[in-house]
């Protein structure tokens, strides 16, 4: 699993996430990401969880929360694509998902446990796939995506948003 995905695995669009994720096996970084991530979630004061950085920005919670979400979304075209599955999956529009949660009223401990759980089934899946199974192609959001690429895709979307956290909201 320390292939990368080339530009032909995924939609460009996913290019600058997966450019973000370092050299090594996907399932290492993901690990290594998950420590990363849940140190930095349990500095962060839940007094400050409201926080937006610029009016019409999503909160501390709420970036949280969309971390978690995507990899949800992201993880479940894994598991299609690399069980085979070649029908066509829908993409999803984010700013819908975070306008109807409530990640507000949740204290940043339980979006940070949400957090580890889904990263614990996402590994679990990531674990036992073969470079073959890992190598399936399937259809998400109108382009053509491999399983591989979508691990990649969680691992990278995850390290965009850390570096927001830390550079707009000066959390460190």
């Amino acid at each position: 699993m320390s292939n990368r995905p080339s530009i032909n695995d995924y939609n460009p669009f996913y290019q600058t996430y997966i450019e973000k994720v370092p050299e090594g096996s996907i399932k290492d970084v993901l690990l290594e990401a998950q420590q990363a991530t849940s140190e930095l979630l349990a500095s962060i004061p839940e007094e400050r969880g409201s926080f937006k950085y610029a009016e019409g920005k999503w909160s501390i919670k709420e970036v949280i929360g969309h971390i978690n979400d995507t990899e949800r979304v992201m993880s479940y075209r894994l598991l299609r694509v690399s069980r085979g599955d070649s029908t066509p999956l829908p993409g999803f529009e984010q700013e819908v998902f975070v306008a109807g949660a409530r990640f507000n009223e949740y204290t940043i401990a339980e979006l940070a446990e949400e957090y580890r759980a889904i990263r614990q089934s996402t590994l679990k899946l990531i674990d036992k796939l073969s470079d073959e199974e890992l190598s399936r192609r399937g259809n998400a959001s109108s382009f053509e995506v491999t399983a591989l690429a979508l691990a990649y895709i969680i691992a990278g979307h995850e390290l965009h948003h850390l570096s927001v956290l830390k550079e707009r909201y000066l959390i460190d």
